[in-house]
């Protein structure tokens, strides 16, 4: 792109997102003051098309196109392709290309939207540079789709065509052009852009490292209240092929459980799902590496014997992990043979290992964490000391 290419596109981009903003922060409150408040009629319809849309971004831009997390057919393809165009957020050729090259690179200068370059960057900044020729070979899978080719050739008149559509439809229903422009669409949009933006700036800013430090990603609940379940993004960045971002059943992800209804209406299917034991090594092996290279960092009068007790524990959870998995694994393996059923007796003998073993593991897991806990506060008392 020449610079003066470049140059017409952050006047148009810039245009358009100041535009939308200014417009909307004029015409909500002289409306209000107006008219007052909108119908509860015009309100749902936005609230409706919000969630639609953000779902349709978040289940289909990033967790089915970007990561292929699961599989479903042209029926909802063409749905999350119609209501992700709504949420006016790009082609999904060039979402997932840009996501992709996030994980493969995040924290560094080749992450399109890295945080390091600062908060607004993360954020929204980053739209204003050089767009990046998409490369077939990191998208391969997208560009043999033909409605994912015909949206990324036709995206503008497409975004323009279904927001008008619904936008007149809201306004036709409801007697109230006006309000379902500012409302359903003006409003809906800037909710839709910088909650998807926070994933990109707060979620690299403000949380917890619970499953991996060796990027910026974090876990944040609140974050996932507004980003329809994307807030667990230390965990997403550790295991992105997961269709789950929250993995508890109490996590707030509404996305998951769209994708978890579809599955249940046949509407897809090899959802994928990372393994407990898998999850608990990799999570073992980061807080590992962690404790021990912050041990290196401070001046410790027992540094050497923490490193060592923290190898040793890490090294009998792992093999208790290890030894927990190969006996799930057998007892899954015997009790699923058609062919030659296993005897009861045997069955319940291997599953009474499998508790002893259980139960071993979570006492040495204590211990680990309050092995952690010492580390980190001895941390915290020599930086006073200083």
């Amino acid at each position: 792109m020449k610079k003066t290419s470049l140059t017409l596109y952050r006047m148009g981009l810039g245009a358009f997102l100041g535009g939308y903003h200014l417009a909307l922060f004029i015409l909500a409150p002289l409306f209000i003051i107006k008219f007052g408040l909108p119908s509860v009629a015009i309100l749902v319809s936005a609230f409706l098309l919000f969630v639609l849309s953000g779902i349709a971004i978040t289940a289909g831009y990033h967790r089915y196109f970007s990561h292929r997390s699961f599989k479903t057919n042209g029926l909802v393809e063409f749905v999350l392709l119609f209501f992700g165009t709504v949420a006016v957020q790009g082609s999904v050729l060039r979402w997932a290309y840009e996501h992709r090259l996030h994980h493969a690179y995040v924290d560094s200068d080749k992450d399109p939207y890295t945080i390091k370059k600062g908060f607004w960057y993360a954020h929204f900044l980053w739209l204003f540079d050089r767009p990046q020729e998409v490369n077939n070979k990191l998208v391969g899978d997208l560009t043999q789709n033909k409605m994912v080719m015909f949206q990324y050739r036709f995206y503008a008149p497409l975004v323009l065509l279904t927001n008008a559509a619904l936008i007149f439809a809201v306004g036709l229903l409801f007697h109230n052009f006006l309000a379902a422009f500012i409302f359903a669409g003006l409003f809906r949009i800037f909710l839709l852009h910088h909650f998807t933006w926070f994933i990109n700036s707060l979620a690299h800013t403000w949380g917890s490292q619970m499953f991996s430090r060796e990027h910026s990603a974090v876990d944040n609940y609140v974050i996932s209240l507004v980003t329809f379940g994307e807030g667990y993004h230390n965990y997403h960045h550790t295991f992105c092929s997961d269709y789950r971002n929250g993995i508890k059943w109490y996590n707030f992800d509404p996305t998951k459980w769209t994708i978890w209804l579809l599955e249940k209406l046949g509407l897809a299917r090899d959802l994928k799902r990372t393994k407990t034991f898998i999850m608990k090594k990799k999570q073992i092996q980061y807080d590992t590496q962690y404790l021990i290279k912050r041990l290196k960092s401070r001046l410790l009068a027992n540094r050497e014997q923490l490193e060592s007790k923290v190898s040793s524990s890490s090294k009998t959870l792992l093999d208790s992990l290890s030894k927990l998995s190969d006996r799930y694994a057998l007892y899954e393996r015997m009790k699923n043979n058609l062919k030659e059923a296993a005897p009861a007796q045997t069955l319940q003998t291997i599953q009474n290992e499998l508790q002893q073993l259980k139960s071993s593991f979570e006492d040495q897991w204590k211990s680990w964490l309050k092995l952690s806990k010492q580390i980190l506060q001895s941390k915290e008392t020599a930086r006073q000391a200083v």
